[in-house]
């Protein structure tokens, strides 16, 4: 698997912000909703291109991922936070993630 860096501006689908890419952005900072367009990172190979919901926040080392599902297929991946995402939304998929499974004791 090979990453393929591409800088590309874009309006997030589900809340219509306008995204100034660097070359990694591949979720909108605002709502951290992203969309099904890779096979690979990078690579726009996907015919799917459904909208993929931030589900959870996981922590590997020290380094933070959202998963994001596909809503149209169900393919989850994972991608790391950046520093420009809203960190109040970041809290908001945690805290939902916690209270869903402490709902199911």
């Amino acid at each position: 698997m090979t990453f393929i860096k591409n800088t590309e501006d874009f309006t997030c689908e589900n809340c219509g912000d306008k995204i100034t890419g660097n070359g990694y952005t591949n979720h909108c900072p605002a709502c951290l909703y992203s969309k099904h367009v890779d096979v690979d990172p990078g690579d726009r190979k996907s015919d799917c291109g459904g909208i993929m919901t931030p589900v959870e926040i996981e922590l590997e080392g020290k380094e933070y991922s959202i998963v994001h599902q596909c809503d149209v297929c169900g393919y989850s991946k994972k991608n790391k936070i950046s520093p420009q995402d809203d960190f109040d939304k970041i809290l908001d998929i945690a805290k939902n993630r916690v209270e869903g499974e402490m709902g199911t004791i």
